[in-house]
């Protein structure tokens, strides 16, 4: 899952205007539907999987990144307007 995310204010916006219902794509019940081989994972096993996948690696270092200066102004953002 996914413990934090970064939302543009723009799409905020967008999605509290939507008017759609949210269709589910992703659930429990329907995964446990599917013909897919189960697999058990470990934390070793999955650093190594995420090892060999170069892009997967680079990907998320480079969204972590990304994720801590994005932190960082967010900060200074609300600090500005705290005073």
């Amino acid at each position: 899952g996914c413990d934090l995310l970064t939302i543009s204010p723009s799409l905020l916006k967008e999605l509290e205007n939507e008017t759609e219902s949210v269709v589910t794509y992703l659930s429990v019940s329907n995964a446990k539907l599917q013909d897919i081989e189960k697999i058990t994972v470990d934390e070793s096993r999955f650093r190594w999987l995420l090892n060999e996948d170069a892009m997967a690696t680079d990907k998320l270092s480079e969204g972590i990144r990304k994720f801590a200066v994005d932190t960082v102004k967010l900060e200074n953002l609300i600090k500005t307007y705290l005073k």
